[in-house]
């Protein structure tokens, strides 16, 4: 494996505070295997998570550079002493599901036990007040509007769930691209992952694979016009499976499917570290409590 090094953080960043995330999950449990991999086998796969995030944990510090840790209830079971490590140092914990079940698949009962589940183990492992909550593979859509009532019913604060793109796997291409309340009679806000104006077409700017596909400079150009354009903070995520390039191959998924999982892995750990020292980066919910008073702001005015 390519450890992630320490390295002097540069002092020539940006104004704005990006949002930095995680999305704690381990490499048998992403949603390109989850038709090849039964969830009844996962306690007998190799656990990587634990050594991915510390190394993750490192490069953030040496950056000064903090984060919010979007973890499955899955893992946090198991991973006590990481997720109380992960708050010590400084960074959010919130929740990412228990076992990455897809939103569109599940009704609003099974949501409901799904994110109460989560929340409760993530807060008895670490101590800390879950607010916040990621769906996995982005799974928020225009199919599924009674997540939010329930999110905000359980008394998170802010999501970061949704896509404001069209994908094959995910996305709801007609929401918006930045910060907004889903239910205005709540104060619950959605941080969608960031996306890029070309042409008048949107694109996919805010990590995870496209990060490790396409060219670094694609994603700075991304985020300065973000910063800059549109003067807003970039939500930007990726996966502790990313810096791992010697995790074990699923040699049974679809090769699309593979594609998107492999590509690049040996490059990710030097690309985020440019990421992280080219760009100020910070909690999530911090994001979130500045999006919610200007929109408050707004409101307002409005009246």
């Amino acid at each position: 494996m390519n450890a992630i090094s320490p390295h002097p953080a540069r002092t020539d960043r940006r104004a704005i505070v990006n949002g930095l995330s995680v999305d704690v999950e381990d490499w048998f449990q992403v949603g390109a295997f989850e038709d090849v991999i039964e969830r009844d086998d996962w306690v007998g796969l190799d656990d990587r998570v634990d050594r991915n995030v510390r190394q993750i944990l490192d490069l953030f510090d040496s950056a000064g550079a903090t984060a919010t840790f979007f973890t499955l209830g899955w893992v946090a079971q198991r991973h006590g002493a990481l997720l109380r490590e992960i708050a010590e140092r400084g960074h959010e914990i919130a929740s990412h599901g228990w076992d990455h079940q897809r939103i569109f698949r599940m009704d609003r009962e099974t949501f409901a036990a799904d994110i109460e589940r989560t929340r409760k183990t993530i807060e008895d492992a670490c101590g800390i007040r879950v607010a916040g909550y990621r769906a996995p593979s982005f799974s928020i859509d225009q199919r599924t509007p009674w997540a939010f009532m329930e999110l905000a019913r359980q008394g998170y604060l802010y999501s970061s769930s949704v896509a404001p793109v069209a994908h094959d796997h995910y996305g709801w291409a007609e929401a918006p691209r930045f910060a907004f309340r889903p239910l205005p009679w709540t104060d619950l806000v959605e941080l969608p992952v960031t996306t890029a104006q070309w042409r008048g077409k949107r694109l996919a700017a805010g990590g995870g694979g496209f990060f490790r596909v396409l060219p670094y400079a694609f994603s700075r150009w991304a985020i300065r016009q973000v910063n800059g354009t549109d003067g807003e903070p970039a939500i930007f995520y990726f996966h502790p499976w990313e810096i791992d390039p010697g995790q074990p191959r699923v040699a049974g998924a679809p090769l699309r499917s593979r594609l998107r999982h492999y590509t690049n892995l040996d490059r990710m750990a030097g690309k985020l570290r440019q990421l992280v020292e080219d760009f100020a980066w910070g909690r999530i919910d911090v994001i979130a409590c500045r999006a919610a008073e200007r929109l408050s702001r707004e409101n307002r005015a409005a009246v």
